[in-house]
């Protein structure tokens, strides 16, 4: 059930709308990270292969090339601590939500042996003023088909960032948002452990001006590597 202070912000609407058009002003839309969306990494047997699968965070938005992106920089982290190869893809989407990974991009997905799978989704699910009742169907859609398509990959989802530290947030906006974040998160959490995935905690964001690229609302290389920092061990552990 979506709590109080979520079905509050309805009525901050005309102020998300408001702030919202503003912010889309002032940003300039950045593009993915040019480079490869597929490598390998050459270690030892067996191979790990990660799939980093999601919105414009797993496209590696906010930097020039996708060598410094999330789902590369993970890789090289996975290799650094076990020594074994790594084989991964990027497969990241601008602006998607749960229900257009769900719908559009798993099924064009081919069915390659993934043993490990990152999902970053659920920002623009929050920012498009989703309801709760309609994330926990398609994320938790999304879930389902997941755990059918890769019946043995852990799957780790790295829930919604705090909009009150991204740099292109006006405060007032931001906490808006960042109310419907914390109900995100927490029926994200839910159906992760109720649909055999791991929800990691969320990102500590200690210096944004760093962290974040010049949108100020993408992360930057530092932000992206300290990113993949707070995941390689979840992602790992069994």
């Amino acid at each position: 059930m979506q709590r109080l202070p979520a079905l509050l912000t309805w009525l901050a609407f005309p102020v998300y709308i408001w702030q919202g058009l503003g912010v889309r002003r002032r940003t300039t839309r950045m593009l993915p990270a040019q480079g490869p969306v597929m490598h390998e990494i050459a270690g030892k047997a067996p191979a790990i292969s990660l799939l980093v699968l999601g919105d414009s965070s797993a496209a590696s938005v906010g930097i020039g090339h996708s060598e410094n992106g999330l789902a590369a920089q993970l890789a090289v982290l996975i290799s650094l601590q076990t020594g074994q190869a790594v084989r991964w893809r990027a497969a990241g989407f601008n602006s998607a939500t749960s229900g257009q990974i769900r719908d559009h991009v798993l099924p064009n997905l081919s069915a390659d042996p993934w043993t490990h799978i990152v999902l970053a989704i659920g920002t623009n699910d929050t920012k498009n003023f989703h309801s709760v009742p309609r994330f926990k169907k398609e994320f938790g859609g999304l879930l389902y088909a997941l755990r059918a398509k890769w019946p043995e990959a852990r799957v780790v989802w790295s829930p919604v960032l705090e909009f009150t530290r991204a740099p292109a947030m006006p405060p007032l906006l931001g906490k808006i948002l960042e109310i419907r974040a914390v109900e995100m998160n927490r029926m994200g959490e839910r159906l992760c452990f109720e649909r055999g995935a791991v929800p990691a905690p969320r990102l500590p964001i200690t210096d944004p001006q760093a962290g974040f690229a010049s949108d100020g609302f993408h992360a930057s290389e530092a932000g992206y590597r300290a990113w993949a920092e707070h995941l390689v061990g979840l992602v790992l552990t069994d």
